[in-house]
């Protein structure tokens, strides 16, 4: 379970009872009912609040500012101290102008090892006194009978004969000519290899006086294929997601509204709501989503499908780049087909009904986008813990999930004799 919540669930959280306050007995009150449905406990959202009514003025105490201003002045002190104390041990050594060689500083790291400091910080004072090292490099020199590996030998020997042809005729060759000068002169080279080592040591062929495309658009807008080909189910949940957002009527203006929804138990995973529709309204709801999962002490496999439309935030180089990070398939409907994405339509036409309109969730005009996250909160609520699906066999989605997993960790039945 994530040690910290999420900065955009928090500021959520204390929007909610600061904006809606009033419409309960005491500030506990509302911090137990809004609580319970976003699954915090009182005391803690309770303290968010007060850490706000602080940072906003209207209580004395430190703000989060300060608080945090004076964690890194600590930090900073401490790491200061740290690297004047080892500065100065290293006095003796670095008085001179060359490296000192590898067993001295060997020998250093060792003696400070051994008074409690830790071989980064160590290693850090040395680079910025002019001793490269790394700590993974002195923990390669502590291994006993450590050889060389095959591939380090062997780029050394190519590495020596790139480097005599510099400031001779062969110097201008680029990668293939290389290649095949390096073969004519009895090393049985790669391309590859030529490659990656003329790029490391800066060496390149010579190239004809002309200007260099930096960009370069490409011919075709390639996009995600179609992984799921209308198949909406899933075997296991956190497999396949589905995603997209809708737009609410406020009487400030627009607020659209991000879903995602796990396809297995049609349970809706995360939600965000932002007065513009840019590629943070998707990419904060996706990484919600995630940090809610991981809270819930679930591990999200790698290659869980996350399918969406064609839409310019879902396609956008951000999200598509986090999608990666994270170990997500990226899907995206077919075009010109109206069902590409139905079962997120159609739980976007239950919002619409069942919350947006007047209704339980909805007392009065949707004014800002408090409002609509006011209702949305207590619609997804309901939606995933209480409201029957008769596509799961009339159980909230949040019961078939659970059901799900007794099965899996359910014991055995015990075999009978015979």
């Amino acid at each position: 379970m994530p040690k910290k919540y999420d900065a955009e669930f928090k500021a959520r959280a204390v929007r909610m009872v600061r904006e809606h306050q009033q419409d309960y007995p005491s500030l506990t009150v509302a911090c137990q009912q809004i609580g319970q449905q976003l699954d915090l406990g009182r005391e803690t959202l309770r303290n968010w609040v007060r850490q706000a009514e602080i940072d906003s003025g209207d209580r004395d105490g430190v703000t989060t500012a300060e608080a945090e201003e004076i964690k890194r002045l600590k930090a900073e002190n401490k790491r200061l101290r740290e690297a004047n104390e080892i500065l100065r041990k290293a006095s003796n050594f670095l008085c001179g102008g060359a490296r000192p060689p590898q067993s001295l500083i060997a020998g250093f790291i060792d003696q400070m090892r051994a008074e409690g400091y830790a071989v980064e910080s160590i290693c850090a004072v040395l680079r910025e006194q002019g001793v490269p090292v790394a700590a993974r490099t002195y923990r390669s020199w502590k291994q006993p009978g450590r050889q060389p590996a095959a591939r380090t030998v062997s780029d050394a020997v190519v590495m020596d004969a790139l480097l005599a042809t510099v400031g001779t005729p062969e110097g201008l060759y680029g990668r293939r000519k290389m290649t095949a000068y390096l073969r004519r002169c009895g090393l049985a080279v790669a391309h590859c290899t030529v490659d990656r080592l003329m790029r490391s040591l800066g060496l390149a062929g010579v190239v004809r006086g002309r200007r260099v495309r930096t960009t370069i658009p490409a011919k075709d807008g390639t996009r995600a294929a179609d992984l799921l080909n209308r198949n909406f189910t899933a075997a296991a949940p956190n497999t396949v997601w589905v995603a997209d957002f809708t737009y609410v009527r406020t009487w400030a203006g627009f607020v659209y509204v991000a879903f995602i929804v796990d396809v297995f138990a049609q349970r809706i995973v995360s939600w965000n709501a932002a007065t513009t529709r840019t590629t943070d309204l998707v990419l904060t709801c996706l990484r919600m989503g995630r940090w809610d999962r991981t809270r819930q002490g679930l591990v999200l496999p790698d290659g869980l499908i996350h399918h969406h439309d064609a839409g310019s935030q879902y396609t956008a180089l951000r999200f598509t780049e986090h999608l990666a990070l994270e170990g997500m398939a990226p899907s995206i409907g077919s075009v010109g087909d109206a069902y590409d994405n139905c079962l997120m339509e159609s739980i976007i036409g239950l919002y619409k009904t069942e919350c947006i309109r007047p209704g339980p969730f909805l007392k009065g005009p949707l004014k800002t986008v408090s409002d609509v996250e006011y209702a949305t909160m207590a619609w997804v609520d309901w939606y995933n813990t209480r409201r029957l699906h008769s596509s799961l066999g009339n159980v909230p989605p949040a019961e078939f999930e659970a059901a799900h997993y007794d099965q899996i960790t359910a014991s055995p039945p015990e075999t009978q004799p015979v």
